[in-house]
C-alpha cells in the first residue's frame, strides 16, 4: 500500500492522508487532495458505530464544533467523545464525502470495546495498587511509564526548531497561507506533503517502535481490518483520513487472520452514540483525540481566512477593542500588521504566526498592557463558539424535554460565562428559576446561584450560567431518574432523602425541593429529615441544618406554599439547639471557638426570620425571648472563649435586650487586668469585629471607646505582640474613613482628658467628639412615627421581600 508518486491518477490508491487532528493546515491538504484523487470510498478515524449518525454532519442545523459522543448504556457517565471542529481534517473528509455522495465510513476501534476496555484499565489499576503493584493483563494497554514519542517534537528538533507547535506552524499550517494557489497545483502540493509526512513517521516507527502507544496495535489492527473491506468493495479508490502516526501501521501488509488475532477477545460494552454540541474552550483542552490545542480562534481563523491572515486577524481585534471602548484606529492597525511581518522575518518564519501576532498586538494596540491583551486571547484567541447538533441526532427522553424547555423559555444554552437576573414575579422568570433548581438537584449545574447584583429581596435570584459539553453527560446520567425534568429531579429528590447521612444534606435538599416546586418529593424528604433531626445529637449539626430549614420556611410562606409540617421540624430544631449551644461552648479551641461563632450568627438569623414567618405557625415573640436568653448565657459563661462571649453580647446589644450600662459593664469585666490580654483581644474581635457598625458603635459610644483605649494603653509589651494579629484583624474589615475617624477621635479625646471644657464635666468627651448629650425623646418620637406609617402600611405583613416592593 503506497502513497502515490505524482499525479491524480485515481488507480494509484489506496490513499493514507495522515492528519494532525484540529489542524487547519492539515484539512486544507485533505480537501486539496480529495479534489485531486476522487476516491470512491473516505474512512475516517472515529468509532464505528457512528456511520448511521454521518449523514447527520450535512444537515443544515449541525454547526460544528461538535463531538461524538459515546456512552455505556447501563452507565452514561462512562463515555468518550470524538470531537470535531470546522478546521477538523477529519469533519472536512466527511463533509467532502457527504456533499458527493461518496460512502463514508469510520475504521477505528469501536466504542463498545473503548469503554469497555477503559473501565478493565481502572479496574486493573484499583487491583494493582490493592496487590502492590503485581498483576497480569491479557491485552496491551497503555503503560504510564513507557517511553511516549511526540513525533512532532522529534521531527522539530530534527529541524533544528526547539518548539513543535512553531515548527507545524511553518511547515504545514502557514503553507499556502499567503495567496491563492491554482488549484491543480494546491492538489499535488497536498499529495506530495501527505507523502513526505508519511515517509517521516516511517521513520519514526522504525527508531522508535509503537513508541510507548501500545494500545495503538489493536486499533491499528481494526483498522486495517475495515480498510481490507473497503478495499474488496469498492477496490483501490479509498482515501483514508487519520492520526499521521498510524499512516505507517496502516500500510504494512498484514493478513487478515492475524489481525482478527489482535481483535480477538476484547472486552464489551453496550454502547449509545449520538452527537453533542461541542466548545472551543473544550477543544482547548487535551482530550477526545488527544490533541488539544491552545488557541482554537486562531486555528479556526486561519482555516476560513487562507489568504492575508494576519491582516485579517489583526482586524478582528481592533474591532473587539474598539467595542471596549479602547481608541483603536486603522494607522494602529497598518502598523501593527507591518510589525508582525517584521517579527516574522526577523525569527525565520515563512509567515508571522500567532506568536508574532500577539507580540505585534501587544506593543501597538494595547501600548504593552497584558490586561486587554488577557481579553483577546479569552475572547479571539479561544473564542466562545458553542456548536450546533440538529434535532434528528439520537437522544435520551431527559435531554428532549430539556431542549423543548429551552425553547419554550426562549432560555437558549450560551457556552460563554454570563449573570442574569430573575425577578421571580415574572412567570417566566419563575419558570427559569424552577428549571434551573432542578438541574442542580439532578447535578446538571448548567447555572450556579450568584450573589444579587441589585436589590436583597426573595423575589429575586440571581444566576452564573456556562454551558459545558461535559453537561451532555450528565443529562444522559441523569435519563436513569426519569424521561422528564420534573420526573427525574423529583425522583433524584427521594433517592437522595433516603441516602443522606447528614442533617444539613437534608434541609438542604428540602429548601431546593421548594425552589424547584417539587411537591411530590416534600413529603418524603419531610419524612427524612423529620427522623434525621430526632435522631441527631450533635448541636453543631442541628445549628449547621436549621438556617436553610428557616429559608425553606420563609421561601414557601412567600410562596403561598403549606409548610407547615417544615415549620414545626424548624421550631423543634431551635428548641434543640437553644439547649445544647450553651454547654457546647466549652472547651474550644481557636478554630472551634471560630466555627461556633458562625453557628451562633447564623441561628441568630434563623430564628429572627423563623419567628416572623406567617407560615412558621410557632410563638414568635417567645422564641425570640428564648433565644435572648441562650445568648445572655452565653454572654455571662465564663467558660466560654472570650471571642463567643463578645458576639454574644453583641447580638444582645443589636437587638436591645442590653443597654448601654450593661455592655459597657461587661466590656470592663473582659478588659479588666485580670484578664490575659488573648482572651481580651478575642472578646474585642467577637463584640466588634465581623460585623455590620462595629466601627460606628466606637464611633459614637464614648464609654466602650475610652475602655477600650484604656485596655490596650495597659497591655504590657511582651503580650502586646500577641494581642497585635487579632486586634489588626478586628480593625482591618473597618472602611477607611471609619479607622480615620477613631484615630482622631482618641487623639481629642487624649488631648482633652486634662483639661475639660467648663461645664461639660458631667459630658464627657462631648467637646471632643461633638456629639450631642443624649437622646432626645422628643425628638426621636417624631421619626419613630414615620418609621411605623412606612412599615406598617407600605410595607404588609407577610409580604417577605426585604424591602418596599
Amino acid at each position: 500500500m503506497r502513497q502515490p508518486k505524482g499525479g491524480r491518477a485515481a488507480a494509484q490508491g489506496p490513499w493514507l492522508f495522515g492528519v494532525r487532528h484540529h489542524g487547519p493546515g492539515s484539512a486544507r491538504s485533505v480537501r486539496a487532495a480529495l479534489d485531486a484523487v476522487q476516491p470512491g470510498a473516505v474512512l475516517i478515524e472515529g468509532p464505528p458505530e457512528a456511520d448511521e449518525l454521518a449523514h447527520l454532519a450535512a444537515d443544515m442545523d449541525m454547526r460544528p464544533p461538535v463531538a461524538l459522543l459515546a456512552h455505556a448504556t447501563d452507565d452514561p457517565g462512562r463515555s468518550a467523545f470524538w470531537p470535531f471542529a470546522e478546521f477538523s481534517p477529519e469533519w472536512v473528509a466527511l463533509r467532502w464525502a457527504l456533499d458527493r455522495g461518496v460512502p463514508v465510513h469510520f475504521i477505528d476501534l469501536p466504542a463498545t470495546h473503548t469503554l469497555a476496555l477503559r473501565a478493565a484499565d481502572e479496574a486493573e489499576d484499583a487491583h494493582a495498587e490493592g496487590k502492590g503493584g503485581e498483576e497480569e493483563r491479557s491485552l496491551p494497554r497503555p503503560h504510564p511509564e513507557a517511553l511516549r514519542v511526540d513525533p512532532l517534537a522529534v521531527l522539530a528538533d530534527t529541524a533544528g526548531y526547539d518548539d513543535p507547535e512553531r515548527w507545524w506552524e511553518d511547515v504545514v499550517e502557514h503553507r499556502g497561507g499567503t495567496g491563492p494557489v491554482a488549484e491543480d497545483d494546491e492538489g499535488e502540493a497536498a499529495l506530495a506533503s501527505f507523502r513526505a509526512l508519511g515517509e517521516a513517521m516511517e521513520a519514526l516507527r522504525e527508531e522508535f517502535g509503537d513508541g510507548g502507544h501500545t494500545r495503538d496495535l489493536v486499533r491499528e489492527a481494526h483498522m486495517r481490518v475495515r480498510l481490507k473491506a473497503a478495499r474488496k468493495e469498492h477496490g483501490d479508490s479509498v482515501a483514508v483520513v487519520c492520526g499521521a502516526w498510524h499512516v505507517p501501521a496502516l500500510a504494512l501488509r498484514t493478513t487478515l487472520t492475524a489481525d482478527r488475532a489482535l481483535l480477538k477477545g476484547l472486552p464489551k460494552v453496550k454502547t449509545g452514540l449520538t452527537w453533542v454540541p461541542w466548545t472551543h474552550r473544550r477543544l482547548a483542552r487535551a482530550g477526545g483525540y488527544g490533541a488539544g490545542i491552545a488557541s482554537p480562534g486562531w486555528y479556526g481563523h486561519l482555516f476560513s481566512a487562507p489568504d492575508r491572515p494576519v491582516e485579517r486577524w489583526l482586524t478582528k481585534v481592533a474591532g473587539l477593542l474598539r467595542e471596549e471602548g479602547r481608541q483603536v484606529s486603522s494607522a494602529h492597525v497598518i502598523e501593527a500588521v507591518r510589525l508582525a511581518g517584521a517579527l516574522a522575518t526577523l525569527r525565520g518564519r515563512p509567515l508571522a504566526g500567532l506568536t508574532e501576532t500577539t507580540d505585534a498586538i501587544r506593543s501597538v494596540l494595547c501600548e504593552g498592557s497584558d490586561v486587554p491583551l488577557a481579553l483577546i486571547e479569552d475572547r479571539l484567541t479561544v473564542g466562545d463558539v458553542l456548536g450546533e447538533v440538529p434535532a434528528a441526532a439520537p437522544a435520551v427522553p431527559l435531554q428532549r424535554d430539556l431542549e423543548r424547555l429551552q425553547r419554550s423559555l426562549r432560555f437558549k444554552p450560551e457556552a460563554a460565562d454570563r449573570e442574569i437576573d430573575l425577578d421571580l414575579r415574572k412567570e417566566n422568570d419563575a419558570a427559569r428559576s424552577r428549571l434551573l433548581h432542578r438541574l442542580r438537584l439532578l447535578r446538571v449545574d448548567w447555572g450556579t446561584p450568584a450573589a444579587a447584583r441589585s436589590g436583597t429581596g426573595t423575589f429575586r435570584e440571581s444566576w452564573h450560567l456556562s454551558w459545558q459539553p461535559e453537561l451532555a453527560v450528565r443529562v444522559a446520567e441523569a435519563g436513569v431518574w426519569g424521561t422528564t425534568v420534573a420526573s427525574a429531579a423529583t425522583a433524584k429528590a427521594r433517592s437522595d432523602a433516603t441516602s443522606a447521612t447528614h442533617l444539613a444534606d437534608i434541609t438542604a435538599l428540602a429548601e431546593l425541593c421548594l425552589r424547584a416546586e417539587l411537591s411530590e418529593a416534600l413529603p418524603d424528604v419531610m419524612r427524612a429529615l423529620a427522623d434525621r433531626a430526632a435522631l441527631d445529637t450533635d448541636v453543631g449539626h442541628l445549628a449547621q441544618a436549621l438556617p436553610a430549614l428557616v429559608r425553606s420556611v420563609r421561601y414557601g410562606d412567600v410562596r403561598g406554599t403549606d409548610t407547615a409540617a417544615l415549620a414545626e421540624v424548624a421550631a423543634g430544631l431551635a428548641e434543640r439547639v437553644f439547649v445544647g449551644l450553651p454547654p457546647a461552648c466549652t472547651g474550644l479551641d481557636t478554630d472551634g471557638a471560630q466555627e461556633l461563632r458562625r453557628q451562633i450568627e447564623a441561628v441568630h438569623t434563623a430564628v429572627g426570620l423563623l419567628a416572623d414567618t406567617a407560615a412558621a405557625q410557632v410563638d414568635g415573640p417567645g422564641l425570640r425571648e428564648r433565644w435572648r436568653a441562650v445568648l445572655r448565657n452565653i454572654a455571662d459563661r465564663e467558660s466560654a472563649p472570650g471571642l463567643v462571649r463578645g458576639r454574644a453580647v453583641r447580638l444582645l446589644l443589636d437587638e436591645g435586650t442590653l443597654d448601654e450600662d450593661a455592655v459597657a459593664r461587661r466590656m470592663g469585666l473582659a478588659l479588666s487586668p485580670g484578664t490575659p490580654p488573648p482572651d481580651a483581644a478575642a472578646w474585642i474581635e467577637g463584640f466588634l469585629g465581623g460585623a455590620a457598625g462595629g466601627g460606628m458603635l466606637l464611633v459614637h459610644d464614648e464609654r466602650l471607646r475610652h475602655l477600650l483605649d484604656t485596655w490596650l494603653a495597659s497591655v504590657p509589651a511582651p503580650a502586646f505582640t500577641d494581642v497585635l494579629p487579632l486586634l489588626r484583624r478586628t480593625f482591618s474589615v473597618y472602611e477607611t474613613g471609619i479607622r480615620r475617624t477613631l484615630g482622631e477621635l482618641v487623639r481629642r479625646d487624649r488631648a482633652t482628658a486634662g483639661d475639660p471644657a467648663p461645664g461639660t464635666e458631667s459630658l464627657p468627651g462631648t467637646p471632643a467628639d461633638g456629639f450631642g448629650p443624649g437622646l432626645d425623646p422628643e425628638r426621636a418620637e417624631a421619626v419613630t412615627g414615620v418609621l411605623r406609617h412606612l412599615l406598617g402600611e407600605l410595607v404588609p405583613v407577610g409580604v417577605g421581600d426585604g424591602g418596599p416592593g
